[in-house]
């Protein structure tokens, strides 16, 4: 039987490579995309990097070193990422009968009927048409297994491999280059577990992978101990073309200002339910809890702190958005306090089924099911079509003063009519 082949393709610097697009006086400069709200760094191009400025930190913490390099800065533009990572996405389902989209800028594919000898051509040929078309560049790395592929593509981002791409198929190529990986850069090492291994005097990712399966199983359990074996080359994580549905979903925004009043509280609770209640049926699930989480800025030590949250069971679980938000701001108004200036709200749904086995209450009055199934599918395929939100609830608001900062956005050039690219002809 032959072994299979695993290829990932990773987006490189994907929101900064998305800005880059619409935007090519961008290429070779310092360039960063901050998160909701405009406050922490998520996405860095190179020279950003090089300028030492770590992911994930608060922008304020490096404004000095930002304004001295004139480093361009975007605030988040999800609606273009999500659109440019469904043309990228839309390009690797080409190459391969079976794709798992792992996140927003990568995925997995197998190359099992792909002759040997093809394999390095083929990533190439992935990774060139990828760019050809989309103006994405992407790191491609294929091994024996997934881990390995995940690897490969890590080492071909620092330069390692012809064309951003690397095989890391041979036994004497995964040795000598696992050990220029460090281990916490393998899939799967998050921090602490680097710092144990490190401990230990377990530095690279080679380290790890002729480290005694016994003692990986003894420091970090079945998990680590698949990464270990991954390394050696034993397939313990197969592809997943479909995903797995989630079993908690949350939707959460810090708010652009302090938010004291009720009615404003309420609309934010409202849009946050509605989100939430879209990726409810996206999955083809239903909810049985809704909860909502509300708090103030604890580092703002001039402000008094509060924070509450509750969780509410449905008479009978359900996906549609009108039900949600009615019981999402009947525990919003259990807890929410007057006098206090708040920073974010959450709303969660839990105990999460499939939509097929819905659960009637027998103290309950049925409600229409299939009349709320077509209602929720209408407003859902208006909305993909024409844009985020064209219907959406009254409850949410019209104005939303209190939503996040966007004020670095750049244009939604591929999802909005009146923001798409202007070309000038001399």
């Amino acid at each position: 039987m032959k072994k299979p082949i695993f290829a990932v393709i990773d987006c490189n610097n994907f929101f900064v490579s998305c800005e880059r697009v619409f935007n090519p006086s961008l290429w070779n400069k310092p360039v960063l995309v901050l998160s909701n709200n405009d406050g922490c760094i998520v996405s860095r191009s190179n020279e950003v990097k090089a300028l030492g400025i770590p992911m994930g930190a608060p922008l304020f913490e490096h404004t000095h070193v930002v304004k001295q390099h004139q480093v361009t800065v975007f605030s988040a533009n999800f609606l273009l990422y999500g659109d440019m990572s469904q043309r990228v996405i839309s390009i690797i389902s080409m190459f391969a009968p079976q794709i798992e989209v792992y996140s927003i800028d990568e995925a997995f594919i197998c190359l099992d009927e792909i002759p040997d000898q093809s394999f390095q051509e083929y990533g190439e040929t992935i990774r060139n048409t990828i760019y050809q078309w989309t103006g994405i560049p992407v790191s491609v790395g294929i091994g024996p297994t997934k881990t390995l592929a995940k690897a490969a593509s890590e080492l071909a981002k620092k330069g390692a491999g012809h064309n951003n791409v690397l095989t890391l198929l041979e036994e004497s190529t995964q040795s000598d280059l696992l050990s220029k990986l460090e281990v916490g850069d393998v899939w799967g090492i998050g921090r602490k577990w680097s710092q144990t291994l490190q401990r230990h005097g377990i530095y690279t990712a080679q380290q790890l992978r002729q480290t005694n399966d016994r003692w990986v199983r003894k420091q970090l359990g079945i998990v680590g101990l698949r990464t270990a074996l991954e390394l050696q080359g034993i397939v313990c994580l197969r592809l997943e073309p479909e995903l797995r549905p989630r079993k908690g979903i949350i939707s959460s925004r810090s708010f652009g200002r302090p938010v004291s009043d009720i009615k404003e509280m309420k609309e934010a609770v409202s849009q946050y339910a509605s989100r939430a209640s879209e990726k409810l049926r996206e999955q083809n699930s239903i909810a049985a809890t809704v909860s909502v989480y509300i708090t103030t800025n604890r580092f703002n030590n001039n402000d008094p702190q509060y924070s509450n949250s509750i969780t509410i069971p449905l008479p009978i679980p359900t996906d549609y958005t009108p039900e949600i938000i009615r019981h999402a701001l009947t525990g919003l108004t259990r807890i929410f306090r007057p006098g206090y200036r708040y920073k974010k709200a959450v709303v969660g749904l839990q105990h999460i089924t499939s939509s097929d086995l819905i659960q009637l209450n027998l103290f309950t009055k049925s409600p229409n099911i299939s009349k709320r199934t077509q209602i929720m599918s209408c407003v859902d395929t208006i909305n993909q079509a024409w844009g985020d939100h064209i219907i959406h609830s009254a409850a949410a608001g019209i104005k939303r003063d209190w939503k996040m900062k966007q004020d670095q956005r750049s244009p939604r050039y591929t999802t909005h009519w009146e923001e798409l690219p202007v070309v000038k002809a001399h």
